[in-house]
């Protein structure tokens, strides 16, 4: 465990514990590391729901798939944030959602019942650990409303556009990259890739914006 100790000491589980303590929590956690390939299922929608997971490396997505098949883009976590918390925590009992390998990537696997119960040992840090995971959550509720505001705007160009006003204000900057292509845009926004695609070209042609990629430049 000790290689993955620089990345974990950015985790916001972790903020506050020095890194021998670390060491010894991981232990008594009983921690465990998984690897998984590009677009491989890391959590599957109805898999029991008791994993926290962290990224040591990668990134991965977090999907939902609805009756009808269609995809939508939740959030996509990269290295040293963690996943599935809120529903490991809510003790569910199953997985509403997917978790999928954005590309290869290294996951750190912790069962949420060892961090909200306190072992035999006593371990002085579970507190610590405990007020880390609430504030995570917190912060996760507030970005999950902002997901929000943005899809419940109600054509794909004032998504677009409250999503793309986000990202400038988070970058400090009118130019800013999105960890998104063509297709997870679309998913996230819960509009039609043709769709979405046409609309940037529009907003190109107006002088509102331009972009290559992922990179975008607001001009107004």
């Amino acid at each position: 465990m000790k290689k993955y100790l620089e990345i974990l000491r950015h985790c916001p589980l972790f903020d506050g514990i020095d890194s021998e303590s670390l060491i010894r929590m991981l232990g008594c956690l009983g921690a465990r590391v998984a690897s998984f390939d590009k677009k491989y299922t890391v959590f599957a929608e109805g898999s029991p729901a008791k994993y926290i997971g962290i990224v040591l490396s990668g990134s991965v997505q977090i999907v939902q798939v609805d009756y009808y098949g269609n995809r939508s883009i939740l959030s996509k976590i990269g290295a040293a944030h963690m996943f599935a918390e809120a529903f490991a925590c809510a003790e569910i009992g199953a997985m509403p959602v997917t978790v999928i390998a954005n590309e290869p990537c290294e996951v750190m696997l912790i069962d949420c019942g060892h961090i909200l119960h306190t072992c035999t040992n006593n371990c002085g840090f579970h507190q610590q650990l405990i007020y880390n995971l609430m504030k995570d959550l917190a912060t996760k509720t507030l970005l999950f409303h902002q997901r929000i505001e943005i899809t419940a705007k109600r054509t794909t160009r004032e998504k677009l556009m409250a999503y793309l006003a986000l990202q400038a204000k988070e970058a400090g900057s009118n130019s800013f990259e999105i960890p998104f292509d063509r297709q997870e845009l679309a998913d996230y926004l819960d509009v039609d890739r043709s769709g979405l695609s046409a609309e940037i070209s529009k907003l190109r042609r107006e002088g509102v914006l331009t972009s290559a990629k992922n990179r975008f430049v607001l001009l107004k």
